[in-house]
């Protein structure tokens, strides 16, 4: 084999040792986390078997959630509705798997735009400083100021009820908290050494930010995500609930209570199993969340 074949194969060698490395290493998080975080590894295992549901959810529901029955109003649950009817006739049990969508989709929309805006106006204020990190900061102050909810509100009944215009409202109430975070490690981040000695070889502003800034806060990024999807979560049905969300007849799990609020005495399963799921899949959200900041503390670790 000529040397230029063996120059030719030194780089492919070292990219893929260096994957391997990286795989086995994954792998040891992994086993790290399931040993040491037993209840974040059950959370998330809830939490994904909530996203299957909603994927297969044509599958698995029986009935159409809008499709209504009318010989079978406030049916309780038997072997042809197992979670029995709502006050129109509709199966409990497609509206809550349709309505895990409706809830998935709020909360992985929302989060994802936050994280986007959050991350770019955090990295910007906590890097440039001075009069920029000033003007940002009174923004967020401003926002945060308000009671999320409070502020939900008013902007859904500015916007109307629908999906979009809850996500919108969502988005505002968590842009600052993931700017606020990235904003603080940004701070720390740019005093940091190895920031000083890419400045001193002529890195500019962009290549420090995403070659420095964004890999090394990463981890506050994702724990904070994990938890947003709880709130996200739980503010949309609130939403719903007072009417100014999720429009009917959609299944939101929100819109489900407070359909059955009137029933409550007479059709328990009304209220039982929607609340049931969105206390479950919330819980679960919080303690991955929690479980993974533990995780990624180096001072647990």
């Amino acid at each position: 084999m000529s040397q230029v074949q063996l120059d030719s194969e030194l780089p492919n060698g070292r990219i893929k040792a260096g994957k391997n490395l990286h795989l086995s290493k994954l792998k040891q998080d992994c086993k790290r986390f399931i040993i040491t975080q037993k209840i974040g590894f059950v959370s998330l295992l809830i939490i994904l078997v909530v996203v299957a549901i909603a994927i297969v959810a044509p599958i698995i529901a029986p009935y159409d959630p809008i499709s209504q029955d009318r010989a079978a109003f406030l049916a309780a649950p038997n072997a042809q509705h197992v979670m029995g009817t709502d006050d129109l006739g509709r199966d409990v049990f497609s509206r809550l798997v349709y309505g895990s969508q409706i809830s998935l989709l709020v909360g992985i929309v929302t989060v994802v735009i936050s994280i986007i805006l959050g991350t770019l106006i955090g990295m910007i204020s906590g890097y440039f400083g001075g009069i920029v990190d000033m003007i940002i900061q009174r923004i967020m102050d401003a926002i945060m100021s308000i009671p999320a909810l409070i502020l939900a509100l008013f902007i859904a009944a500015l916007l109307g009820p629908a999906i979009q215009n809850v996500i919108i409202a969502l988005v505002i109430i968590e842009v600052p908290r993931f700017a606020r975070i990235v904003r603080g490690e940004m701070l720390r981040i740019r005093e940091s050494n190895y920031v000083e000695a890419s400045r001193s070889v002529g890195a500019g502003s962009f290549r420090i930010i995403m070659k420095h800034g964004l890999p090394n806060m990463m981890a506050p990024i994702i724990v904070m995500a994990s938890l947003a999807f709880g709130q996200t979560i739980i503010a949309e049905a609130s939403l719903s609930f007072l009417g100014i969300g999720t429009p009917p007849p959609n299944p939101s799990w929100g819109l489900m209570l407070s359909d059955a609020s009137m029933y409550m005495e007479s059709a328990p399963w009304l209220v039982l199993f929607p609340g049931l799921a969105l206390s479950i899949l919330v819980l679960a959200f919080n303690l991955f969340g929690d479980a993974l900041r533990d995780f990624l503390d180096p001072k647990m670790s």
